[in-house]
């Protein structure tokens, strides 16, 4: 059959996806070693990571914290009781023979994410359950001709693993989902989210179904993907696959496959007739955790302002666009700089601007992010103060105050404005000066300007700024050269 001869639309594709979220903590899940990628391999390690015999685990306080502010965030029900699992598989990178994870009690269920699909709707995506547990060490297949090595630095360290609902259609709305997983995260200050790292993992469930049907597909899931984007390319390539395979007359498998990125297309790993039998059992070396309703609010007075928040306040409050709102909440630290500039100022409008236009535009020029950014965001507001009051022009601030600042960043602005002679004239006797030079520099246009023609002002306007070398403002001055005129 070929490829024009199917009617894809006729099938609605269902897709969950299983995130991996690697927390921030200075120390690993139930021991104290620390981490930190890119050390040599097996130098970060201690005998509670390895699994030596007669170890004890005990609780990071921090994991557990930052677990519930994603919870909070993702409008889940935290369990105010809850137990350890052991999750029992052999493999070369997992010391201990067991993973420590949670099983029947997850600390967070039940919630919801939103996103905006490209059509501008809210769409709920479900998330059935957050849970705690460590990770494994890393199995590299690549550094030896013969031999798979093992780097056991990052077995320990701690996780959330957040399990949506398989509400994703498409995959475009799985890289909607992706991206506001990861900026929660990151606002959260609970994850770096850096996939090229290992620190964000995602892997997706994926099944096609006939439209109306009451019963999914055959399951597939899919690992391997090292970006949102390729997360993306593996889903759309998936579900034409799996289409076309039924269309074909073929059954589809429980499968695990792997993405590969240069082909963009996905392999067979291993079958999955049935789900995996980990073999849980109560891990008896940790107590049982409670997490009371006080001790849950005492972590939500810590939250910060999440972007759906942010979003609400810079559109609705601020009366910012919906594409500028976005773009100073699409990053925390950029939002960070902005909120720091509005408490000097109440130009919200300008404050916008100066962020997203000059300050963005000199940082992608020099390849900085703004947490290397020179300028104060007090600085900013002083600017924007100058504007506002006329004593400088905006062009000047923009093309001579600014690039001195970032030269001379210990400088005050006044100061910098002073030095280069920028500050605007706004005393009527001196501006009357240099208005009457003006007109008389072309008394034949006087007559034309009565008679109707009021472009001419421009012209007189021109002349009144070189004549002040930029110094008369031009509000002030354009309101008294049209007074001027209107007297002739």
């Amino acid at each position: 059959m070929s490829e024009n001869s199917i009617d894809y639309s006729k099938y609605q594709a269902v897709i969950g996806l299983e995130v991996h979220a690697q927390m921030l903590t200075k120390s690993k899940a139930y021991c104290s070693d620390a981490y930190d990628y890119g050390s040599d391999p097996n130098t970060i390690i201690g005998p509670i990571s390895l699994g030596h015999p007669g170890t004890l685990p005990k609780h990071n306080k921090e994991v557990v914290n930052y677990a519930i502010k994603m919870g909070l965030a993702t409008h889940c029900h935290i369990a105010e009781y809850q137990y350890y699992a052991r999750k029992n598989y052999f493999y070369g990178d997992l010391p201990k023979g067991y993973q420590i994870t949670q099983d029947k009690t997850p600390i967070c269920t039940n919630g919801y994410l939103e996103i905006k699909t490209k059509d501008g709707n809210e769409k709920k995506i479900g998330i059935t359950r957050i849970h705690m547990e460590e990770d494994a060490g890393k199995s590299m297949h690549d550094q030896d001709l013969y031999d798979t090595l093992i780097d056991l630095n990052r077995a320990g360290v701690p996780l959330i693993e957040i399990v949506s609902e398989p509400d994703i259609r498409s995959g475009e709305e799985a890289y909607l989902y992706l991206t506001e997983i990861k900026k929660l995260l990151k606002y959260l200050e609970i994850c770096d989210g850096n996939m090229e790292e290992g620190s964000l993992r995602c892997d997706a469930n994926i099944s096609v179904m006939i439209k109306g049907a009451d019963k999914f597909g055959t399951k597939v899931e899919v690992k391997n993907m090292n970006s949102f984007r390729n997360v993306q390319r593996a889903i759309d390539h998936e579900i034409k696959r799996q289409i076309e395979a039924l269309e074909a007359g073929e059954t589809l498998r429980m499968e695990t496959r792997t993405f590969d990125a240069l082909k963009g297309t996905t392999a067979a790993m291993r079958s999955k007739e049935g789900a995996s039998d980990y073999r849980y059992f109560p891990e008896p070396d940790l107590p049982p955790l409670r997490i009371t309703p006080v001790y849950i609010d005492n972590i939500k007075q810590l939250m910060p302002e999440l972007p759906k928040a942010l979003f609400e306040k810079y559109t609705k409050q601020f009366g910012l666009n919906e594409y500028d709102a976005n773009v100073l909440i699409d990053d925390k630290d950029t939002a960070n700089y902005f909120e720091e500039v509005l408490s000097h100022t109440k130009n919200t409008k300008s404050a916008a601007n100066w962020v997203m236009v000059n300050i963005r535009s000199y940082l992608n020029e020099q390849a900085l992010h703004i947490k290397q950014f020179i300028i104060k965001p007090a600085q900013i507001a002083e600017i924007i103060a100058l504007i506002d009051e006329g004593k400088v022009s905006h062009s000047a601030a923009q093309q001579k105050i600014f690039p001195a600042l970032i030269e001379s960043p210990s400088s005050s602005v006044l100061s910098i404005a002073e030095s280069l002679n920028l500050l605007q004239e706004s005393n009527s006797d001196e501006l009357q000066v240099w208005i009457d030079v003006a007109i008389a520099k072309f008394p034949e246009k006087i007559a034309e300007y009565k008679a109707g023609k009021v472009s001419l002002i421009g012209l007189f306007m021109g002349e009144v700024m070189k004549a002040s070398k930029g110094k008369a403002d031009p509000k002030v001055a354009s309101a008294l050269l049209k007074e001027t005129l209107d007297k002739k």
